[in-house]
């Protein structure tokens, strides 16, 4: 693991000042500031290209559903599955340099002005570990809550379902973050678990458990 130098603290300083400064107004992935933001209109550039629906998901969606506190070096981007080709190809000649992946690995790409990577999150695709792989696979990002040829936010509801395939301690407290954020939507996310699997609904109602008891503490 690379040191922690004084130049990314400070850029980690300055971004989380960026961030509460504008959480009343940063609604879009375009209005995310610096280095970050720039990634999300090259991105743009590309789906327009393509016509293609996207969503942003990982951290920075968790930061916009209001886990303020959230912060992630990386982008995550729900793209169709009949689609990943074609966004590398016209990504490679737009700025973007593509990682070769591993067979079984899901795709990356880095912005070449800014270094940021982007991870791809293919439709169709099987989130969790090998040895505790989710009993559902990706949506389609129009199930998410894409809209037009721009990137957009994935859905609350969506979110905490990818976050429950995923499975892991982080992401499970960013569940009870985004719980503890918004408890007026408990009801209704839990009925979107309940249309997609069974153990999502027992895992998010671990999780609101959880998150009442540290309301109460």
């Amino acid at each position: 693991m690379n040191p922690v130098s004084m130049e990314f603290l400070r850029q980690q300083v300055e971004l989380s000042e960026l961030l509460l400064a504008g959480r009343q107004s940063m609604f879009e992935p375009q209005d995310l500031p610096g280095r970050y933001g720039r990634v999300v209109k090259s991105l743009d550039r590309v789906l327009e290209m393509m016509d293609c629906p996207s969503v942003l998901a990982g951290g920075w969606a968790v930061w916009r559903h209001g886990y303020h506190g959230r912060l992630t070096q990386d982008l995550d981007v729900v793209l169709p599955a009949d689609r990943i080709g074609e966004f590398l190809r016209v990504a490679s000649v737009s700025g973007f340099s593509v990682i070769s992946s591993q067979l079984g690995r899901w795709p990356k790409a880095i912005h070449k002005d800014t270094d940021i990577k982007v991870d791809i999150l293919p439709e169709g695709e099987r989130p969790g570990t090998k040895s505790n792989p989710a009993p559902t696979t990706i949506p389609h990002p129009s199930a998410m809550g894409a809209s037009g040829p721009t990137l957009k936010y994935v859905r609350l509801p969506a979110l905490i379902e990818l976050k429950l395939a995923a499975g892991r301690g982080r992401d499970e407290a960013d569940v009870i973050e985004l719980v503890r954020s918004n408890p007026e939507q408990v009801d209704s996310i839990r009925v979107h678990l309940v249309n997609a699997h069974a153990d999502y609904v027992i895992g998010f109602d671990r999780l609101v458990e959880r998150a009442a008891e540290q309301d109460d503490e």
